[in-house]
């Protein structure tokens, strides 16, 4: 027997789940409320101990956590223009499991420093210019970062004839700074993984820390990346397979409904099914996440009721709008909250419904069309994922409730919304024990038996 314990630290429960991997085999799972103001290691004894109360004490070879706890990893980018070099660099941020919080492009101004102080960011990426383009921009901001009271560490992805001296500026100044690659080195070429890898030793080096995770540091084996980036590393492993020659689920998405947000993740080349579409902007990754921080069920369900209206709510249930601007109220005020009474249950329901329909409308592309002097063509602006083969749903609504296939249909293809290119007729699974994330943090060092023991964890519902 090699029993590991895998942990994720969330905002709202800490999540255990114990594995064999001699088997493999999971030998049982556990949660217990993240406590981040009184330390997060009561959350991890209080999880513990309801795990030993089903599974017994173990000896594990090693325990391996992921967090979201404190607000997760925020990230400012700064880039030159919107749609180029800012768009790389958020790409790069997601793709490590960071949540952007704030986007800015060309020269940064003295109210803009006094917005990102007032931010707090835990990371700053600071972008610019492909490689012998644009230098001003870079330099530019790299000094009124200098001479600004941020103190986030800041990782320098631009123009690598000015980077050096970009460094210079900011290192004279006391700030902490990384040089790696610029993310857009050319202007149809996106270099994201020096960034990410850059993004995941700060994690480690820096943001534990300043997050209050090291009180957990001295009884686990460490905290090895954002619970986004280790779903992110669950999702390649269920796409691609064991390495061993069991074939994956092929192209597939990961939608993660949380209290703060709901997360979807992809792995698909999203290339356009009709060949008279023409792709618009930079080509997206074939590994994407995208954050959608107003449209979660606890901490943003007043946002997702705005979003989407108290009538329309409403009419999805049978509360009149007064309760259910109540029930959101309940919501909000106790990240906790379950749904006993059976409206209460309707309306949860109902909420998981839409934030995956909004989240999954914003990930997936968007075509439109153009009237080009061949005569009418298409334009598509982001992936094309009618083809998607896979959707897995995850996170506590989908956990709880007996009614995932009906939440997931929020991610369907819709007749009367053909623009956008969400998935005509995938096959349906939920991870109802929530194992995505913790089985991620060994998805890359363990293919074989991380691979089984995801495949297992997932059910198929329609």
């Amino acid at each position: 027997m090699i029993p590991y314990l895998l942990i994720d630290f969330g905002s709202t429960y800490t999540k255990m789940t114990a594995v064999d991997l001699d088997g493999p085999r999971i030998l049982g799972t556990a949660g217990a409320l993240t406590t981040v103001n009184d330390g997060l290691i009561l959350g991890y004894q209080n999880a513990l101990r309801v795990l030993e109360s089903r599974i017994g004490k173990y000896s594990f070879h090693e325990r391996l956590a992921c967090s979201s706890a404190a607000g997760g990893l925020k990230m400012a980018a700064i880039g030159l223009v919107p749609d180029l070099t800012v768009e790389a660099a958020k790409r790069a941020a997601l793709g490590a499991g960071a949540k952007v919080i704030k986007t800015y492009s060309f020269q940064l101004s003295a109210a803009d420093i006094g917005e990102l102080y007032g931010l707090k960011p835990d990371l700053v990426l600071l972008t610019g210019g492909t490689d012998g383009g644009n230098r001003e921009a870079l330099l530019h901001n790299g000094r009124m970062l200098a001479a600004s009271n941020v103190t986030a560490p800041i990782i320098i992805a631009g123009n690598k004839t000015v980077t050096p001296e970009v460094a210079e500026i900011l290192k004279k100044a006391g700030k902490l700074c990384y040089r790696v690659p610029n993310v857009l080195p050319e202007l149809d070429r996106l270099n994201v993984e020096p960034v990410q890898q850059a993004i995941r030793e700060v994690f480690l080096k820096q943001i534990i820390y300043a997050k209050g995770l090291d009180q957990v540091q001295s009884i686990i084996d460490g905290i090895m990346m954002p619970t986004p980036a280790a779903v992110l590393e669950a999702a390649v492993r269920l796409a691609d397979g064991d390495g061993r020659g069991a074939p994956g689920l092929g192209e597939l998405m990961i939608i993660d409904v949380g209290g703060a947000t709901t997360d979807v993740h992809s792995v698909a080349e999203g290339n356009p099914a009709n060949p008279r579409v023409f792709v618009r902007g930079l080509k997206e990754p074939r590994v994407q996440r995208t954050v959608e921080g107003d449209l979660g069920m606890r901490y943003s369900a007043q946002a997702l009721l705005e979003a989407y209206s108290v009538e329309t709510v409403a009419g999805m249930t049978s509360l009149g709008e007064a309760e259910v601007k109540q029930a959101i109220q309940n919501r909000t005020n106790n990240p906790a909250y379950l749904p006993e009474a059976e409206n209460d249950i309707q309306l949860e329901i109902s909420l998981g419904f839409l934030a995956v329909k909004g989240a999954v409308e914003r990930h997936v592309g968007r075509i439109e069309k153009v009237f080009t002097p061949n005569g009418l063509g298409f334009m598509l602006t982001g992936k094309d994922l009618t083809g998607l083969q896979t959707i897995i749903g995850t996170g506590g609504v989908l956990a709880r409730s007996n009614c995932g296939a009906g939440i997931l249909q929020g991610a369907m293809f819709e007749q009367d919304q053909p623009e956008l290119l969400k998935p005509i007729a995938p096959d349906l699974y939920l991870d109802q024990n929530y194992v995505i994330p913790t089985l991620g943090l060994i998805a890359q060092e363990f293919p074989l038996q991380s691979f089984a023991l995801l495949r297992e964890s997932l059910t198929r519902t329609q």
